[in-house]
């Protein structure tokens, strides 16, 4: 193993602008999978006729998939009907598709959980339903879903790993270079790796439990 060599600034430097790719395509796909996330469990948790069962077959069915296949799918097949994108939004493409459908049924349970008695009541004294949505039951469900959340964001920037297969430049695509110049790299890069995604996705489920013990 060569740590020295390893760890020359020029491969620092390299893991580094890596890893900004690896952020910038984690930011990008939690910012639109969240947002599609809540349409699409408010509209499935308010069992619209057609459109909630269509949406359900349709969850159901990215969540059963692998999400390896939905970014071939986004790198090579689009293309074929017409649809090219760079590696970099094919790659925020698929995480949006995938993370959508996880972050959906997230927000349909934590709607699920608030209690009947509270919609009752809010019904009772006037509020339409989509007042009693957006001010009883949306910021009561948000707060429960902030664990399960925050957790599927942590599991987003660690997929964001498996666009290494369409040769994404980020972090590891950028170790799997490094290593390739020398054998003695592969373990000191992978180990400073590893120490990057832990710093990052620990950070993140230290603000998760913050904000539980903030709201409870």
């Amino acid at each position: 193993m060569d740590f020295v060599g390893a760890y020359a600034p020029a491969h620092l430097k390299f893991l580094l602008e890596g890893f900004v790719v690896t952020l910038e395509v984690a930011f990008l796909s939690i910012f639109f999978s969240f947002l599609i996330g809540i349409i699409i469990g408010v509209l499935r948790y308010s069992r619209i006729p057609f459109l909630s069962p269509v949406l359900a077959v349709g969850v159901e069915t990215i969540r059963n998939l692998p999400l390896l296949l939905i970014i071939f799918f986004t790198y090579f097949a689009l293309p074929e009907v017409g649809f090219k994108l760079d590696k970099f939004y094919a790659a925020i493409l698929a995480l949006v598709i995938f993370e959508s459908a996880m972050l959906s049924e997230i927000v349909r349970s934590g709607l699920n959980s608030i209690e009947k008695g509270q919609i009752e009541a809010a019904r009772s004294s006037g509020l339409t339903y989509t007042q009693t949505l957006w001010h009883i039951v949306l910021p009561q469900a948000l707060r429960r879903m902030v664990p399960p959340i925050v957790g599927q964001f942590i599991s987003l920037l660690k997929d964001t790993s498996l666009a290494v297969v369409i040769a994404l430049p980020e972090l590891m695509n950028h170790a799997q270079i490094i290593n390739g110049q020398n054998v003695n790299y592969v373990i000191p890069i992978f180990l400073l790796v590893a120490v990057m995604y832990f710093v990052v996705n620990y950070s993140l489920s230290l603000v998760s439990r913050r904000l539980e013990h903030k709201h409870t």
